[in-house]
């Protein structure tokens, strides 16, 4: 088995809010990973005394944990022991009520001889790689569902669409949003490899429409999960940078290199949501079946 794991800041003047963690049993058979992309807080602090990063290092860590310690608890009973590990750690400082309490995005995967279990929540990403080289995305959707002018302001959202129905939802406080992640159980033998993905590095596919999640796969194994978050950081860094830099790109990536970087910043533009983002990858190779 091979692991790879990255996670950048999207701002070096900022703590990274992303989680990642691999984990292997002592009995050798099997293994986990766990990635959590955290919210950006309001400036208020959302009513809690603690950062991002504690909370995403407290549940990450928990959940690292429990997908080894208990192997015949579901993932989504695993996330809902987690999440309320971590609300009992603050309940007694911080209004775990407050819309915009320490929270994050979820991706778990867990293998084991037998079985491959899947769980993702809110707008990461778990992609599945068969035998046969097919990349299959384990989403959660709803996101993409809600109209952009319903997510016009943070109020709104906060208001009538976060951990709403209707809306979308992820890990804070509540035990009972582990009902509402995506899960998937496949057979062991139908999974060559696992890639998570936070949105700062989805975005290459998802906000950049560089290629599809096939092309993405293939990136990390030609040039290493790093490669994926610096195609997307320069992607994010194109439009900031002078004549000269306009120039080198034409250099290194020919005229329609610098079309295509165009083109995606556009799309990019288009779709909103931060300029720079946390970025983090976690790729695992299983060994044969």
């Amino acid at each position: 088995m091979r692991t790879e794991l990255v996670s950048e800041p999207g701002d070096p003047g900022r703590p990274n809010e992303d989680f990642a963690s691999v984990a292997l049993p002592a009995s050798g058979q099997g293994g986990a990973l766990v990635v959590l992309d955290g919210v950006t807080p309001p400036s208020d602090g959302g009513g809690c005394l603690h950062s991002v990063p504690w909370f995403t290092a407290r549940l990450g860590g928990a959940l690292t944990e429990l997908t080894v310690s208990l192997p015949d608890v579901p993932p989504a009973g695993l996330l809902s022991r987690g999440i309320a590990r971590t609300a009992e750690s603050h309940a007694s400082t911080c209004d775990l009520s407050h819309p915009r309490t320490p929270q994050a995005t979820v991706v778990m995967a867990r293998w084991s001889p037998d079985s491959v279990e899947c769980l993702v929540l809110s707008d990461s990403v778990l992609l599945v790689e068969s035998p046969d080289g097919t990349v299959t995305a384990v989403r959660d959707d709803r996101l993409d569902r809600l109209p952009r002018s319903a997510l016009s302001s943070h109020t709104v959202v906060d208001t009538t669409l976060r951990n709403k129905e209707g809306g979308f939802f992820t890990a804070a406080a509540d035990p009972a949003v582990s009902s509402r992640a995506v899960t998937v159980s496949l057979p062991r033998d139908r999974v060559r490899a696992l890639t998570a993905l936070t949105d700062g590095a989805s975005r290459w596919v998802e906000r950049f429409g560089e290629g599809d999640w096939g092309d993405c796969v293939g990136v990390i194994r030609e040039e290493g999960a790093r490669g994926l978050v610096r195609r997307g950081g320069a992607l994010e860094r194109f439009g900031e940078g002078d004549w000269g830099d306009c120039v080198g790109v034409i250099r290194e990536e020919g005229a329609r290199g610098l079309v295509r970087r165009v083109r995606a910043l556009e799309r990019g533009r288009l779709l909103g949501g931060k300029r720079h983002d946390d970025a983090t990858v976690v790729h695992v190779e299983l060994p044969s079946a």
